[in-house]
């Protein structure tokens, strides 16, 4: 049975009504509509939008008559999309894992900064002790330089093996295994044993510290967030560490018993690998950036396949490791021999091994304050001006005769300097395949932290021959073949796969 509205319809067929129950007057209807629509438009953004239309008869309602409420709502959300307790419950859980993760995260990062910072107080102690160890052992400066012959020896033996132990155990065990090396090279060193005992102690933390570099630099380059500033803050904790260092040196430097400033650098490696222990509990990279929530970089099949061929086939691994070791050799041999330059160039006292510590700590400031001018300018650009302008420096140490002024221009060599490894370091995860970012970063690192021992043992060489002032000519030219290697070095392609 069908009731119609005694009207006519608008629409034009009066056959069609409702065969389910009685319909409302259209008269009426329409007097409804125009109330509500001029009530709903009027405090539309004071009433509660309703979420369905709502019938206040419990008859049935006509077609016609659904056409005509239909306008008084807004907008009528689809049932699909009312219901919210997914959404809700996973609101309710993300928040609370992020943090966590953010928190792991921060603790993770925390503790490789300390390694680093470990990293550098070992190279910033040597420059104020060199002068006491040649009067102490009665030794010239080629024999000195055996530290870093044998420095460099595990340094390029830890870069050789750094991937073959990485596979094998992975970053939490390898991380401790290198750190236990630079405890044995400073309780050895502690006693001021006969010098070949000490030159093994190199050795030891020359591996040591090769690995742990090229660890850590592997995995903090393989972050998906914030790599960059990630970087320039680890790095800039090794300037910290190479900063403080000669703090503490130098006073040991004129004491009788100078060795026991190797005491305190044991005390920081027995608390670095403690804190690797706690923090990294052993596990592989893979699992740690999972925990922290950074995915890690997806891996090819490498099932068979010869890693350490695989990147020392790319001839941009091995321009990159020829900047990073004479990168970091400058880096090393400035502010070590400068002591010595000073002493005996500038008749300056023990007290000049202060000006290797604003070397460093000019070298950590660079690393923080230009993030942004790299940024700006651009990293790949910015290296040639930071580099250019380090080199002008470098002349006034050369050709002017002044404690302050070389102090001061040392320092700022060290600010232009800083940013240049974190730099690289970014460019080569830009540049290389993913899959082959950790091996090689870790064999750039290690072939590049060769270079802090092969660059001053030369300069120790040439001093012999002709005397401390060949320093300033070496460092020139060493910068300027840095300048020539990154400009052979890659681009960085617009997308990479």
């Amino acid at each position: 049975m069908s009731f119609f509205l005694g009207t006519k319809p608008s629409h034009g067929h009066p056959e069609l009504g409702s065969d389910i129950g009685p319909s409302v007057p259209r008269l009426r209807a329409s007097e409804g509509i125009e109330h509500e629509l001029g009530y709903e438009l009027h405090h539309l953004d004071r009433v509660r939008r309703p979420s369905a239309v709502r019938l206040e008869s419990s008859g049935k309602i006509s077609f016609q008559e659904s056409l005509v409420e239909s306008p008084s709502i807004p907008y009528t959300r689809p049932a699909s999309a009312l219901s919210t307790s997914e959404p809700r419950e996973e609101s309710s859980v993300n928040p609370a894992l992020k943090k966590k993760q953010r928190r792991l995260a921060n603790i993770q990062f925390a503790a490789i900064c300390f390694m680093f910072f470990v990293e550098g107080w070992n190279d910033g102690t040597t420059g104020p002790l060199l002068p006491t160890m040649q009067e102490h052992y009665n030794i010239g400066f080629t024999l000195v330089s055996m530290l870093f012959v044998f420095a460099c020896i595990g340094f390029i033996l830890g870069a050789c093996l750094n991937v073959w132990i990485n596979e094998k155990v992975g970053f939490g065990k390898a991380t401790v295994f290198a750190s236990m090396f630079q405890i044995v090279a400073y309780a050895l060193a502690s006693p001021a044993p006969p010098f070949p005992v000490i030159v093994l102690g190199y050795f030891l933390a020359g591996f040591g510290i090769s690995i742990q570099n090229a660890q850590g630099n592997g995995f903090v380059g393989s972050l998906k967030e914030h790599k960059t500033t990630c970087l320039n803050i680890m790095h800039g904790m090794y300037g910290a560490g190479a900063f403080v260092a000669p703090l503490v040196s130098t006073p040991f430097s004129k004491m009788p018993h100078w060795s026991y400033h190797y005491i305190i650098s044991t005390g920081l490696a027995v608390l670095n690998t403690t804190i690797l222990i706690l923090v990294f509990k052993g596990k592989r990279q893979e699992e740690l950036l999972a925990d922290a929530g950074q995915e890690p970089a997806e891996a090819e099949d490498t099932v068979g396949a010869n890693i350490y061929r695989a990147f020392l086939s790319l001839p941009s691994v091995h321009l990159m490791s020829l900047f990073a070791i004479i990168y970091v050799g400058t880096e090393v041999t400035l502010g070590g021999w400068i002591v010595t330059f000073i002493i005996n160039e500038r008749s300056g006292g023990k007290s000049s091994g202060y000006i290797s510590s604003g070397f460093f700590g000019g070298l950590t400031v660079g690393r923080l304050a230009l993030i942004w001018v790299s940024k700006k300018i651009g990293e790949r650009r910015v290296v040639f001006l930071y580099a250019f302008a380090a080199i002008a420096l470098e002349l006034t140490i050369w050709f002017v005769p002044s404690i302050i002024e070389n102090a001061v221009a040392v320092s700022f060599i060290g600010i232009l300097l800083g940013p240049m490894y974190p730099i690289l370091v970014g460019h080569a995860a830009k540049i290389l395949p993913r899959w082959l970012f950790t091996g090689s970063v870790g064999w750039i690192s290690g072939i590049g932290f060769s270079g802090s021992a092969a660059l001053p043992f030369i300069t120790g060489l040439l001093a012999s021959k002709f005397g401390i002032k060949s320093l300033q000519p070496f460092i020139v030219s060493m910068m300027c073949t840095m300048v020539g290697l990154w400009a052979l070095v890659p681009r960085a392609p617009r997308h990479r796969d």
